[in-house]
């Protein structure tokens, strides 16, 4: 029995450390559109990811007592959020995590524009501490041609992507267990969950 779990273990490893190529078309203004394609076992297995758009493109009519509710709730989660990103060791975490995850991902035509913005320019001051650092670094590198710009006087998220990426799932894994284990994310979590009683 345990003999069948390490082989089970093993090969699920070597599953893992296969690269795994992502051709992507991401766009997000008026509504989200989407084609994605991954490509697996060095070509042997080919596919097209199933779009998010039937996820996203049903709206449901709210009256003004649901539109009321659903703000409140909004601003409540964006307080405990910011609260989080006021620790500097948390930001700094976050800042390395998507510095090594950009270092483990091997980039081919990869350009990315985000428009990003809360409505309210304290709160969004409050977000471009930790996503401008990110925005800084990633606007310096070559691999890629990346725009992230702040809007702080209206609500709006405007994406518009594409590229080609390959990673390994094991470091992406490795990569990510490694920051929720961290004791910067935990305190952040600490302070959201203080901030929302």
């Amino acid at each position: 029995m345990l003999t069948a779990a390490f082989v089970f273990l093993l090969l699920l490893i070597a599953l893992l450390a296969i690269p795994v190529t992502l051709t992507f078309q991401l766009s997000w203004q008026q509504g989200f559109r989407d084609d994605i394609r991954l490509q697996w076992a060095f070509g042997l297995v080919h596919m097209r990811v199933a779009s998010f758009r039937s996820k996203t493109s049903f709206e449901k009519s709210e009256g003004p007592e649901q539109r009321t509710g659903r703000s409140d709730r909004s601003a409540r989660k964006n307080q405990n959020v910011f609260a989080a990103v006021r620790l500097k060791t948390f930001r700094r975490r976050i800042i390395k995590f998507i510095r090594d995850l950009w270092r483990a991902v091997h980039k081919r035509n990869v350009s990315l524009r985000v428009r990003i913005g809360v409505g309210d320019p304290a709160d969004t001051g409050q977000l471009w501490a930790i996503v401008g650092p990110a925005a800084a670094i990633l606007a310096n590198i070559q691999e890629a041609s990346i725009t992230i710009e702040p809007e702080f006087f209206d609500p709006i998220f405007e994406l518009d992507s594409s590229g080609s990426i390959r990673l390994i799932p094991l470091q992406v894994i490795c990569l990510t267990v490694a920051l929720m284990l961290s004791p910067p994310i935990w305190r952040g979590i600490r302070q959201m969950r203080a901030a929302g009683q």
